[in-house]
Order: C-alpha cells, then sequence, then structure tokens
C-alpha cells in the first residue's frame, strides 16, 4: 500500500482544513452536468466535484479522491462507485473521528 500521499477522510464542512491538499470523500450524487457532479456530504451539506467523472454510470453513492480546490469543491483524481445504499451517518462518523481525538491513528 502506497503511503506516501494520503487521502484524508473528510465530509464538506471539513475542506476549509486541506484546501491545496488530498482528501477523500462519500457524497450522494444530485445531479452532474458533465463538468461538475453535484452532491450531499456525509454532513448533509453540499459538496461540488470537478472533472469528468468516469464514463461508466455514476451510482447513487460514491467515493471521490482528489485535491481540495476551495471550502466547498474537489477536482476529482478517483471516482469509485459505492452502489445505491451506504450508511452515511457512519461514514460521517468516520470522518469526525479520522479528523478529531483519534487522528493520529489515520494516516
Amino acid at each position: 500500500m502506497d503511503t506516501s500521499n494520503p487521502a484524508v477522510f473528510v465530509n464538506a464542512e471539513l475542506l476549509h482544513f486541506y484546501v491545496g491538499r488530498r482528501v477523500r470523500a462519500v457524497m450522494q450524487v444530485m445531479r452532474s452536468d458533465g463538468v461538475a457532479v453535484i452532491g450531499k456530504s456525509t454532513d448533509e451539506k453540499q459538496l461540488v466535484v470537478k472533472g469528468s467523472p468516469p464514463p461508466a454510470p455514476l451510482t447513487t453513492f460514491v467515493e471521490v479522491i482528489g485535491i481540495v480546490d476551495s471550502d466547498k469543491s474537489i477536482r476529482a483524481e478517483t471516482w469509485t462507485n459505492f452502489g445505491d445504499a451506504i450508511d452515511m451517518v457512519s461514514y460521517q462518523k468516520l470522518c469526525q473521528l479520522a479528523n478529531g481525538e483519534f487522528k493520529h491513528l489515520f494516516l
């Protein structure tokens, strides 16, 4: 496993801490216009992912790994379909743990 460039687990609320850095986020896809995908983050806030999604259709939930552009958007490097059902509450708790008192346990 390559740990030279880790991606921090984030939700929309945490983006402002990581501008210019590599992150990973799960979101519910709301709409796509070919240039960006608008979705709902695990914290129920809007998240904008810039860059073309893969040619395969996106599922309802996706994970995106990329560089934070601003406090509201990520420039995607990698898209992963997570299917049509996911426990967003558990992922939200993971984001809180990975950025809180247990930050040292995450890359």
